[in-house]
């Protein structure tokens, strides 16, 4: 059987207005674009327990798509809710030993110490910067102390406004969730009609994209929650508020090259600086070891096997992806690596004798 057709001149005026007409039809759901993306990476990873779901109630399509959401809901929000409510607690509580601790003098206790003024000494004579007066900054953090209490009020505010957004972000997720589940079936099978691809090739690009979106949220976000679980145990020992700083250390862990270094440095400078020099050692070796081991096993482990991505791309597509999404970033770097390999393998194969040729010639 012939497949091939005759393209004539309405053929290209119909899809050149029908790429005109999906990019408006972008614009006008670009604004939810993420919920739509975590709503469709969501629905891979509670397919399973839809699917059992289905088996129970096989002629109820509505009421297993709104148990699943159900479900999603509480395996989600629930613990958010109950983290949210200690995380501001703890940091409520450090705050205000910090404005203790700098309106009393611990400021200028802090650049008495040795290795603060040798280390001021050493950067003001050798490194090609302003030098740096103690004073002044001592100053600047005693400003900062007597403003401390209109800051908070501006940070809760924005807390406050984040959560709403969140909330609202979330909702509309679960409402396209809902769809992605009860319509699973004639979904694929319309993006199967549409795609002018082999069975076989539209199988290989459905399969990447589905692995690949698992192995982000799992790569990136199981990462960060382990790092923040041992790295808050680790402050917890080190006598700091551990699930305070440990949600932290799982966001810190989002931000390549630095990551989670960038809260347990300052901690053990801290208590290098107050004589706990024990558990400065402790909390260095114990955030290198421990903490920096699950970035650097836990991470490459969930994320292999994409598409052949090895870790160094890896590493590149969180990077892009970060610099030029966000945190979305971390989902969409990785699929959109793994969506060009899969791409340049399957053009490898379709031009396979033209290539080979070019070699040989």
């Amino acid at each position: 059987m012939n497949t091939k057709m005759k393209v004539t001149a309405s053929h290209w005026v119909l899809v050149a207005a029908l790429l005109f007409a999906g990019y408006a039809c972008y614009l006008l759901v670009e604004p939810y674009i993420n919920s739509i993306v975590m709503a469709f990476i969501i629905s891979l990873l509670m397919f399973p327990i839809h699917e059992r779901l289905e088996k129970w109630l096989p002629n109820a399509q509505n009421t297993v798509s709104l148990l699943s959401c159900i479900i999603l809901t509480f395996i989600i929000v629930m613990p958010l809710l109950l983290v949210f409510s200690a995380i501001v607690q703890q940091g409520s509580v450090f705050s205000q030993n910090l404005y203790s601790w700098v309106t009393e003098g611990g400021i200028q206790t802090l650049f008495a110490h040795p290795l603060i003024t040798n280390g001021l000494a050493f950067v003001n004579d050798y490194l090609p910067f302003d030098a740096i007066d103690p004073q002044d900054i001592a100053q600047k953090a005693a400003q900062f102390a007597t403003s401390l209490g209109s800051n908070l009020v501006a940070i809760s505010a924005k807390i406050l406004g984040d959560a709403t957004n969140f909330l609202i972000n979330f909702f509309l997720m679960l409402f396209v969730l809902f769809f992605l589940l009860r319509d699973h079936d004639k979904l694929i099978a319309a993006m199967r009609h549409i795609l002018p691809l082999s069975r076989s090739q539209e199988d290989r690009l459905l399969l990447e994209i589905e692995n690949v979106s698992k192995s982000a949220v799992m790569g990136s976000f199981l990462t960060a929650i382990a790092q923040g679980v041992a790295g808050g145990f680790g402050m917890w020992l080190a006598g700091f508020p551990g699930l305070f700083w440990g949600t932290m250390m799982g966001f810190a862990s989002f931000i390549p090259v630095v990551g989670t270094a960038l809260i347990w440095i300052p901690a053990t400078v801290y208590l290098l600086i107050s004589g706990d020099t024990p558990w400065a050692i402790f909390l260095a070796i114990w955030s290198v070891a421990v903490v920096g081991s699950i970035d650097n096993v836990l991470r490459p482990l969930l994320m292999q096997g994409s598409a052949g991505m090895n870790t160094l791309m890896i590493f590149f597509s969180l990077l892009g992806g970060i610099h030029l999404f966000g945190l979305m970033g971390l989902i969409y770097g990785p699929l959109i690596f793994a969506i060009t390999m899969v791409l340049f393998n399957m053009y490898e194969e379709e031009f396979k004798d033209f290539l080979d040729s070019q070699d040989n010639s």
